[in-house]
């Protein structure tokens, strides 16, 4: 419970207006001094919050890769300058990749895998929980798209 500042009343309901240029708290008896404010709605809309489940799936460079490349070009009977020169990638980063040095970048494992015949991506399967903040229409597009850009 408020006093108004232009007469001094106490009042339960005081509205803002503008008197004379400065905002204050007045009755309604005395708002006709000056101009009311209107009172906006606030912009914070109610959400509902929905767990949907998601699978994740990545990408990992094998562990063992540098036995496994060493092993698939003795197989072939190439020496690392030639598997090099075949693949478009210098005779020092073989080299690199196949002592344990180096982790071959994924463009460079898959160049690998096809030339060598090997397996050095794997992929893991992860599943998870997101919430999906919903608002009182339902789901929308939007809501899709803000999901599918988490990148779950």
């Amino acid at each position: 419970m408020g006093s108004c500042e232009i007469c001094g009343r106490n009042f339960g309901n005081l509205e803002k207006a503008i008197v004379e240029g400065v905002i204050i708290n007045v009755c309604h008896d005395c708002s006709k001094f000056g101009k009311i404010l209107a009172i906006r709605k606030p912009l914070i809309e109610p959400q509902r919050v929905i767990p949907v489940k998601t699978k994740e799936i990545n990408e990992n460079i094998i562990n063992d890769y540098a036995e496994l490349v060493k092993k698939a070009r003795e197989r072939k009977g190439l020496k690392q300058e030639e598997l090099a020169k075949n693949i478009a990638e210098k005779e020092s980063v073989i080299h690199k990749v196949e002592t344990g040095s180096m982790k071959p970048s994924f463009i460079l494992a898959k160049k690998l895998e096809q030339y060598l015949g090997v397996k050095l991506i794997e992929f893991q399967e992860e599943r998870k929980e997101v919430n999906l903040n919903l608002r009182d229409n339902g789901l929308t597009v939007g809501d899709l798209l803000k999901l599918k850009n988490r990148k779950v």
